[in-house]
């Protein structure tokens, strides 16, 4: 494959170095996140699980949240059982089984701080753990809160891509390197700025060294993202993979990652996404689908699902 160096952009680190791709994996995935696996940390490291309770999934969220919550009061029911059977006045089980349930609900009851009153705790013993569970629980809810106020209030950028990038026709007997965007939320994003960096492995004396180059694009920058954007590489004299063929995408492990950058009008603030595609996610020959048609009064309506079909031509 001829790389014209000599015509393309200063080298881009994307902080990998020369480390080359071993088995095509992706240096960023689709979803944006780093491949990178990181070992030697200590077991009870803390230092990511705020970042991690805030970037996680919504079920993953709820689930450790009622994972904690259940754990917690299967805790404190337990200790009130191992105190014994009258460490709970109005607790109506005559069981082991029944008077744990009655001390799981006062549990409950208590990390709540809502104390409905029919149960109550006996004893300094009791009373003690009663009064340090409503302080857990006072402590606990409040973290909870302020989690749930984080996870709705930082800004982010929801931005889905094609799920291909396209050799496509462009303008007048040209060919195109394209992939779309569009952005899901209703929000106004202004002052888009997108990279596209084209990588791959080179043998420089008889050693795999990855190099970066930024692609040249026809459009690098829009004011508003109100349709689909999309991003087109000419495959012209400048660029860098104006004579590939799929067998040297394969051979020299090639890579595009993007990175998208903009300014959310409703946080007013900088947000930012990313995605990658590699030689198996190109399409040859083939173009984008139009996204956008006309209701009955005229006004443009943009179809979602359509944003990663294409035609063959």
């Amino acid at each position: 494959m001829a790389i014209h160096k000599q015509q393309t952009n200063p080298e881009k680190d994307l902080g990998f170095g020369p480390q080359p791709v071993i088995k095509n994996q992706p240096l960023v995935n689709k979803d944006g996140s780093v491949n990178v696996k990181r070992r030697g940390l200590s077991r009870f490291n803390t230092a990511d699980n705020y970042h991690t309770l805030i970037k996680m999934s919504w079920g993953k969220f709820w689930l450790v949240v009622l994972s904690g919550y259940l754990v917690a009061n299967l805790i404190f029911a337990s200790i009130y059982v191992l105190i014994g059977m009258d460490s709970l006045d109005g607790a109506s089980g005559d069981t082991t089984g029944s008077h744990f349930l009655d001390a799981f609900f006062f549990s409950a009851q208590t990390i709540s701080t809502v104390g409905y009153g029919h149960i109550s705790p006996r004893g300094v013993v009791a009373n003690s753990v009663a009064a340090f569970e409503s302080m857990i629980g006072l402590l606990a809810f409040a973290l909870a809160t302020g989690l749930l106020y984080g996870r709705f209030s930082k800004p982010s950028a929801k931005i889905i891509y094609s799920e291909n990038i396209l050799i496509a026709p462009y303008k007048e007997n040209g060919r195109g390197l394209m992939f779309r965007l569009a952005n899901i939320r209703k929000n106004v994003l202004i002052d888009l700025d997108v990279e596209v960096i084209f990588s791959y492995n080179e043998f420089v004396d008889g050693k795999p060294t990855r190099r970066f180059f930024t692609l040249d694009l026809e459009r690098k920058y829009v004011s508003l993202l109100t349709l689909n954007w999309t991003i087109v590489h000419p495959l012209d004299a400048n660029s860098p993979l104006i004579d590939m063929i799929y067998e040297d995408l394969e051979t020299y492990q090639v890579s595009f990652s993007v990175l998208l950058k903009a300014f959310d009008d409703t946080f007013s603030q900088t947000v930012h996404s990313r995605t990658s595609y590699t030689a198996h996610d190109m399409v040859w020959n083939a173009k984008f689908v139009p996204m956008f048609s006309r209701d009955e009064d005229g006004r443009i309506e943009l179809d979602m699902s359509k944003i990663s079909e294409y035609d063959r031509v």
